[in-house]
């Protein structure tokens, strides 16, 4: 389009250089106000804010099986902020806590069990979690009993409604993360929005985006459905001709994942999962970072 370079102060400089007096001021006014209508409309008149970057250990699990200490420094020198655990590698909390303090690494959040939030084992598990800095406890995955119906989905969220209420009083927070099946109707409603429209905003939301168009979802729909309720977020591609993508390179509209959690969406932390591998794990998570940072993240 002709002058699509041309700004909007281009514009009211013009539209001012014609007019005088009172007149110049009804066309600041009249231009400022169609500006201010455009941005609430369009939601650029939010702030956006910078989100740190952390990396799901679970996708270079072999590494960190391997040699936890120099995949935790190879992971800090690639300039992640901070990691995410699924599972401990058969370290203590304050073992995990030196490590990740030496290389100035944040915890981001873990990978849980439902079993380790519930009863007697809350109290253990949150005290774990604080040792090393955690406050997000995330359900990674529900045994069938909880997922085989729309019932059984609803007395789920009842329960994340509950130990929400208990974590939160110990300044934590729990949560739960998908994988393809939330996004299969039952009885004609997605359990994704079953658990989520029954649990308190509270209970993070924990999109994974590649897992999410695997089950035939578009995540970024859920991020406008849900604002406020995605503390993290697992950024995993997704691409119809490449299953070993890296971030970057496929189907997801980054862009607008990026907008919304920097907006709307109440994220605190960007979380990459890389679990299909054309090269080395550990350089596949460093090409993820780095187009990250080209799309200016």
């Amino acid at each position: 389009m002709a002058g699509s370079n041309t700004s909007r102060r281009d514009l009211l400089r013009r539209a001012l250089s014609v007019c005088g007096g009172a007149a110049s001021a009804q066309v600041a006014s009249g231009i400022a106000g169609a500006s201010r209508a455009f941005a609430q409309e369009t939601g650029t008149d939010k702030p956006q804010k910078k989100i740190p970057v952390a990396v799901q250990l679970y996708s270079v699990r072999d590494d960190c099986s391997k040699d936890l200490p120099a995949t935790l420094k190879a992971i800090a020198a690639m300039g992640y902020e901070g990691v995410e655990f699924a599972g401990y590698y058969m370290r203590g909390s304050s073992q995990l806590r030196k490590m990740l303090d030496d290389l100035g690494l944040k915890v981001a959040g873990t990978h849980t069990g439902l079993g380790t939030i519930m009863g007697d084992a809350l109290k253990q598990t949150i005290e774990f979690n604080k040792n090393i800095g955690n406050k997000f406890l995330i359900v990674p995955g529900l045994p069938s009993k909880n997922t085989e119906s729309r019932k059984s989905w609803q007395e789920t969220a009842k329960l994340f409604n509950e130990i929400s209420a208990k974590a939160i009083e110990q300044g934590m927070r729990v949560g739960y993360h998908n994988h393809s099946i939330e996004f299969k109707a039952i009885d004609g409603e997605l359990p994704w929005d079953t658990f989520f429209g029954g649990t308190n905003k509270e209970v993070v939301m924990q999109l994974d985006t590649g897992n999410a168009i695997h089950g035939g979802a578009d995540p970024v729909s859920f991020l406008e459905k849900y604002p406020g309720r995605c503390a993290t977020i697992h950024l995993k591609e997704a691409s119809k001709t490449n299953d070993k993508a890296v971030l970057g390179e496929g189907d997801v509209n980054w862009q607008r994942v990026f907008e919304l959690c920097e907006t709307t969406g109440g994220t605190e932390w960007y979380i990459v999962e890389q679990e299909s591998y054309a090269h080395p794990p550990l350089k596949c998570i460093e090409m993820c970072l780095q187009n990250i940072r080209k799309m200016g993240r």
